[in-house]
């Protein structure tokens, strides 16, 4: 179960691929969202991806698998 930061998080993005057709970067996700720090959307994300809920998002490639981070 997705607290509702997580949810709004999962919206936001959702949103923001069907407004502009690719996905947003972390900080433009974080905007969206009302989170003044990107680093809280990133650990949001992290600990979603461990949950098994996906949030595509754009930017920097980090060289880690997308699917399990290593």
């Amino acid at each position: 179960m997705l607290t509702e930061q997580k949810a709004r998080i999962t919206r936001s993005a959702g949103e923001w691929v069907a407004a502009s057709g690719e996905a947003p970067m972390v900080r433009e996700l974080a905007a969206v969202v009302g989170v003044s720090s990107s680093s809280s959307i990133a650990y949001h994300l992290r600990r979603m991806r461990e949950q098994g809920v996906e949030v595509e998002t754009r930017g920097r490639r980090s060289g880690r698998c997308p699917y399990c981070g290593h």
